[in-house]
């Protein structure tokens, strides 16, 4: 397969990327938007956005230049910290599959970017990012330079199976082809609830376009291995889009058939961005090949295997939570036991205070909140113990 096999889906090449630039910057609301965070003239503000593009072939030139400066200025406005870890068996040239849990929609891949950056990893991540997310051109336009692929959404079983086959695909040909890195969460969307768990279809989706038929169980733990995955667990302080997500848990509860609209997404990636996270940290495991190598195809029944591979994934990024001390209160509390933490409280107390419902149920919504901090925390509990 090559390049162009993919044209439909994959981030911009090397040839596309001023193109791409001139489009986004002639876009009608790019501008509007530009206006509010570079308050100069048009002609002005285009010309040294032109002169800071002088130099950026590539995405990840692009993201060098201009997305890891805004990434370190979201976390210095929004985070208390930041820190990472990166096991020595990671080799630094090689090619891996990020799999992580995922946590904010703009921010996972964007912060595992500049970590990379900063281990002096060779190259950053090209990123799965659902269309539902690309509802403006400039949006896609943006996303295709930062080194994102599109994952198609809200198809037929049908067209499904074909897109998942095509991405699949693509996603072999970029660790192994193009020798790029990839982020990809582990389940569709984010765990509301923060119990995070691998969803088998991802897998399933991974072993599609891999050099095999994946009809067997040996085919499929091959190329699961084509993928070298990288169990990768981030941890929060404090999760900005709490409050948001609490207040969703009520609408779906209360209200029949209720469904985020378009600019739901937007204020969770605003707030998400910008929000306070407190610490944020990191952590990557050893890439799954060697554990692998363990499997004995011939003993795992081939419905089995996907399962197997996702738990081990959920225990490897289960044991690397940070946990912090809000983790351990919100557990404490939902056991019945207590845990004396201002600070948590305060924080819980703020937070609820945000929720804008008519009719706020507030023993649901904290019940709500608590969960989403002590989900890790039992799962970090689990996973250590095993």
């Amino acid at each position: 397969m090559q390049l162009s096999d993919f044209d439909d889906i994959r981030p911009c090449s090397e040839g596309e990327m001023k193109e791409a630039f001139e489009s986004m910057l002639n876009d009608r609301q790019f501008d509007k938007i530009l206006q509010g965070i570079i308050p100069l003239p048009k002609g002005i503000r285009n010309g040294l956005l032109r002169m800071m593009f002088t130099g950026v072939k590539t995405p990840l030139d692009f993201q060098k230049r201009f997305m890891k400066p805004m990434v370190y200025y979201a976390l210095h406005k929004g985070a208390t910290g930041h820190s990472c870890h990166f096991p020595q068996s990671l080799d630094k040239k090689g090619n891996y599959t990020f799999m992580s849990n995922h946590r904010d929609i703009v921010l996972d891949s964007a912060i595992l970017d500049v970590m990379l950056i900063a281990e002096k990893f060779s190259t950053t991540v090209e990123i799965a990012i659902g269309d539902n997310l690309l509802i403006y051109p400039w949006i896609k336009t943006l996303v295709r330079m930062n080194k994102s692929f599109t994952v198609n959404r809200g198809l037929t079983p049908k067209e499904m199976l074909k897109s998942s086959i095509h991405m699949s695909q693509y996603m072999h040909f970029a660790i192994n082809e193009k020798h790029e890195n990839i982020w990809i969460a582990q389940r569709e969307g984010r765990a509301k609830d923060s119990n995070d768990l691998t969803q088998e279809s991802v897998l399933k989706m991974l072993n599609m376009g891999g050099p095999t038929t994946g009809k067997t169980t040996a085919d499929i733990i091959t190329n699961l291995r084509h993928m070298n995955i990288v169990p990768l667990a981030i941890s929060y302080e404090y999760d900005p889009c709490d409050y948001l997500k609490a207040k969703e848990f009520q609408c779906k509860r209360d209200i029949p058939g209720w469904k985020k609209a378009k600019q739901d997404d937007l204020d969770n990636m605003k707030i998400g961005i910008w929000g306070q996270k407190g610490h944020v940290h990191y952590q990557a495991a050893d890439c799954i090949n060697d554990w692998l190598d363990t499997l004995n195809a011939e003993e795992i029944e081939r419905a089995d295997i996907f399962r197997i591979v996702a738990e081990h994934i959920d225990h490897e990024i289960h044991k690397n939570y940070r946990i912090y001390s809000g983790n351990k209160a919100a557990a404490a509390e939902l056991r019945g036991e207590k845990i004396d933490d201002p600070k948590f409280e305060a924080y819980l107390k703020g937070k609820l205070a945000k929720i804008d419902l008519d009719n706020p149920d507030m023993p649901y919504l904290r019940e709500r909140i608590l969960t989403m901090y002590a989900n890790p925390y039992f799962n970090y509990e689990k996973a250590v113990k095993n």
